[in-house]
């Protein structure tokens, strides 16, 4: 199998060709409902996710951003029977998180303004990589004793000196709702349908580590293989589309010659500069990129 590569095809063909166990990650956004006719083609969504489970490693993920379309006046659900479908293949549903979209394009109709995806986490057992992304803690350095405390404690605290002063540590997890900037820079040729850079750069991130191999089914423009790059891993992007293959090979090919193609997102190329809105959490940043662990 070789690396670093972007392939023309039908993913339900090509990953046959793959060996088993071959994969640490996936971050992938699929055509969904009334946009499965892709650019002219159709996708076999049961034999790519039996693939898929077939060629990611042991510990391995697969993040799956979809989201449903409205049918005769009803959501049409096709998100949570992937989901499930998944799960029937053998996967953990790991996490189930939220894309919000801090500016969606606006829409009237009896239903209240949609601003969000799901990013399903698929894990093929315990997740191997974990590397957290930190967000500032709202209170830090706030003390608190216990002596003091009027609040009831847990049985686990009861055994803790009652004198003891807890001091709030600066960082904490991020939460499990991630928020991003989204829109189109309308080049003739770009993708309609991409996601962020800042996604699939949080994700990689989070799930895997330098040297790993990471695999978008539906890289469209190459968003994953670019930012799987820029991360220091490997990567493989399938896409049916000749048009959208060429455009994911020249954003990499400027990417070897150090120049930067502008995102189809009409996003920076920098990796993401805030998950969450500052009324949820306050001055919150990244911190830098962790040290791999497994």
């Amino acid at each position: 199998m070789e690396l670093d590569k972007i392939i023309t095809g039908d993913s339900a063909v090509v990953l046959q060709s793959f060996p088993p166990d071959c994969i640490d990650l996936t971050v992938t956004s699929p055509p969904y409902d009334n946009l499965r006719t892709y650019n002219g083609f159709v996708f076999d969504f049961e034999t790519i996710a039996n693939q898929l489970f077939r060629v990611t490693k042991a510990g391995g993920v697969v993040v799956w951003v979809v989201g449903d379309a409205t049918v005769k006046g009803s959501e049409t659900g096709t998100s949570f029977r992937q989901a499930l479908y998944f799960m029937q293949c053998g996967f953990n549903l790991h996490d189930t998180m939220i894309y919000k979209k801090i500016n969606p394009p606006p829409l009237e109709s009896t239903r209240y303004q949609p601003a969000f995806e799901y990013m399903f986490v698929f894990s093929k057992g315990k997740p191997k990589s974990f590397n957290p992304l930190m967000v500032n803690c709202k209170y830090i350095g706030h003390k608190r004793n216990r002596a003091t405390d009027k609040k009831p404690l847990s049985d686990s605290k009861m055994s803790q000196p009652r004198n003891e002063v807890t001091v709030t540590r600066d960082k904490k997890y991020a939460h499990n709702v991630w928020e991003y900037i989204v829109g189109k820079d309308g080049n003739n040729g770009s993708h309609t349908a991409v996601f962020p850079e800042a996604l699939a750069n949080d994700h990689i991130l989070s799930w895997s580590n330098e040297g790993d191999t990471v695999l978008d089914c539906f890289c469209g423009s190459g968003t994953t293989p670019k930012m799987a790059k820029l991360l220091n891993r490997h990567y493989i992007g399938i896409d049916t589309s000749a048009e959208y293959v060429a455009l994911a090979k020249e954003r990499l090919a400027q990417l070897e010659r150090g120049l930067t193609l502008p995102a189809p997102d009409g996003g920076d190329s920098a990796p993401s500069q805030a998950l969450s809105t500052p009324d949820m959490f306050s001055a919150i940043e990244h911190e830098p990129t962790p040290a791999p662990r497994r």
